[in-house]
């Protein structure tokens, strides 16, 4: 079978290679001619663990091209993944332009049956308006009476984790397919053959349903981590420690122990921006989701009282410096969107402090946002002759750092753990200043 995914994104990319890596040949489409060039020559545009071996060894054995050309991959390709940006509109919907761009060049090479699919996570209702877009077209420019048999338009949602991208394609939980063609579905299914040699569950739903589960999914997840993160500043208040209360929550079935990690917040490219747009698309049915609604405000209070934590524990934090480690939203990727450590660092350069900072992979990305802070080579680096260091992202280097040599590095003793990584007791006992997210 022969597959194209239309956007060379992270979800795009990630898509294309494993689906290559399961013997499918994929054309991966893109209009930027400088990054189809790069991934011809093996430059992936961002990091993702193992993502780069696998392009380049399907890509050399012909089963993974990038092409600018978006009419000759859609006439050599049975299923065409849509896989462009949503970003966010200011009023917090999802920002469709791209998918509708994309569905009219589809219209305009379709000459034979094709299954179109929205890899992209797109508000409900996303499916019968590429339905419409492309039906109207082949009508007007092929005079064409039952466009409709001409394809089918499926829901996939993607469920990838920044970090673990491979493993998650390659070993789901599940796969969700959208469709009200049974044609449709067993081509999809057939795609997705090689799962069920593990045994991957598969559900097989309207396309409405399948658009609501990549919503439902991410709000759910964000609003467990607004809770814990609740949790947190109670336990402070109260003298408990939430590392304990969440493994005994985590311990019922009913409510598992994934997600109930306190921290300074969630943040990256879909909870944040996923949740407001499930908001919205409630708003405009007149429904109102007054826990997700709470998830969000909880999640940006959480920012701000990490904020505060650090400036109040520091008295006067103007012309201090800050070591920050970890700029990432998560480890395991250099993604800064509506990452944690990008509004805590904007508070404290507002407050007059100075940041050294470093992170594996981010620095480059937050250059961008922050081009006059200093990047440093590594954590002990930014941790010199700093009043204060301050983790937040939980990169594996930063588990087991050599504390005796950052006693001896920080001008002033203060520690702040923002991931609770490190035991409070054994801290205070090397000396630190030490604080962490409800302990």
């Amino acid at each position: 079978m022969h597959i194209t995914i239309i956007g060379t994104g992270y979800v795009g990319l990630v898509t294309g290679a494993c689906f290559s890596e399961f013997g499918v040949f994929v054309t991966c489409v893109d209009k930027d001619k400088n990054k189809i060039e790069s991934l011809k020559n093996g430059t992936i545009p961002f990091y993702e663990p193992g993502l780069e071996d696998i392009v380049k060894r399907n890509f050399k054995q012909g089963r993974l091209k990038f092409s600018t050309d978006i009419g000759e991959a859609v006439e050599e390709s049975l299923v065409i993944f849509i896989a462009v940006g949503t970003p966010p509109r200011g009023d917090g919907s999802a920002d469709l332009s791209y998918v509708d761009n994309v569905a009219e060049e589809i219209a305009n090479h379709i000459k034979s049956y094709k299954v179109i699919v929205t890899k992209s996570t797109v508000p409900v209702g996303t499916g019968e308006r590429i339905r419409k877009i492309i039906s109207e077209h082949l009508q007007q420019t092929q005079a064409i009476n039952t466009a409709d048999n001409l394809f089918d338009v499926v829901s996939n949602p993607e469920f990838l984790r920044e970090g673990a991208a491979i493993e998650d394609f390659m070993r789901p939980n599940r796969v969700v397919i959208g469709a009200e063609s049974q044609q449709a579905i067993a081509i999809m299914k057939d795609l997705y053959r090689p799962l069920y040699l593990i045994e991957t569950p598969f559900v097989i739903t309207n396309i409405k349903t399948a658009e609501l589960i990549k919503y439902a999914s991410n709000s759910f997840l964000a609003t467990k981590i607004s809770f814990i993160n609740e949790m947190a500043n109670l336990c402070e208040k109260v003298g408990a420690d939430v590392n304990v209360v969440a493994k005994g929550m985590g311990l019922d079935r009913r409510i598992g122990p994934k997600f109930l990690h306190a921290g300074p917040g969630f943040g990256g490219s879909c909870f944040p921006k996923d949740t407001k747009a499930l908001l919205r698309i409630a708003s405009e049915h007149n429904v109102e989701l007054g826990i997700v609604d709470a998830a969000i405000r909880a999640n940006e209070r959480q920012i701000t009282v990490v904020s505060e934590k650090i400036k109040t524990m520091l008295n006067d934090i103007k012309g201090k410096t800050i070591a920050i480690l970890g700029l990432s939203f998560k480890p395991n990727t250099d993604d800064i969107r509506e990452a944690p450590a990008i509004s805590i660092i904007k508070n404290l350069l507002n407050a007059g402090a100075n940041i050294r900072a470093y992170d594996p992979v981010a620095m480059e990305n937050t250059k961008i946002v922050f081009p006059d802070i200093t990047y440093c080579k590594d954590a002990y680096d930014a941790c010199s002759s700093a009043d204060a260091v301050v983790i937040i992202t939980e990169w594996n280097q930063f588990r087991n750092l050599d504390l005796e040599r950052i006693m001896k590095l920080l001008k002033q003793p203060y520690f702040f753990d923002l991931r609770n990584i490190y035991e409070p007791q054994k801290m205070k006992a090397l000396g630190f200043n030490y604080y962490s997210i409800g302990r």
